[in-house]
């Protein structure tokens, strides 16, 4: 599937290899560019990133920033859609556009509080029912731009 404006999938200093290589799959699989950035927790030549990505790297458009901040400046007119157990917003009650860009935390952090809080009109959470902390990241990943793809109709006829 080839998007004409694709989505963005934004991993903040991720720390752990299979949670990045399922979502680089994961983006492979949409058409979602995925961006990585700041110090990895690993090394992009890990065994257990490439063997959760499988043999589909060469279907993923992986580009590498330094900081966050690089990353929104390359891309003055992007949307970026921060998200966060701490945001008010669920992320079904947002409306996503194409190429919005969906940026995730570390595994251990999630994204600073203070980011949440200078942009909650583009901060989103997923809900949680249960007593459980928080979601994998990679599952987080899937559930959030499976939405903004089922929003935007780029799942229809797929």
């Amino acid at each position: 599937m080839a998007l004409q404006n694709p989505f963005h999938i934004v991993l903040v200093e991720p720390e752990i290899p299979p949670n990045t290589g399922n979502i680089a799959r994961l983006c492979g699989a949409t058409g979602t560019i995925l961006h990585l950035v700041g110090k990895l927790g690993f090394s992009t030549d890990d065994r257990y990133l490439k063997r959760a990505g499988l043999d589909y790297w060469s279907e993923v458009d992986i580009r590498y920033w330094d900081n966050l901040e690089a990353l929104t400046a390359s891309f003055p007119g992007g949307r970026f859609i921060y998200t966060s157990k701490k945001a008010d917003k669920s992320y079904v009650e947002f409306s996503f556009l194409p190429g919005d860009f969906i940026v995730f935390g570390k595994e251990t952090k999630g994204l600073p509080e203070e980011l949440i809080a200078a942009n909650p009109d583009t901060a989103v959470r997923i809900p949680i029912i249960g007593k459980v902390r928080s979601l994998n990241l990679s599952t987080s990943a899937g559930i959030v731009l499976y939405e903004a793809l089922r929003q935007t109709g780029a799942l229809q006829g797929a």
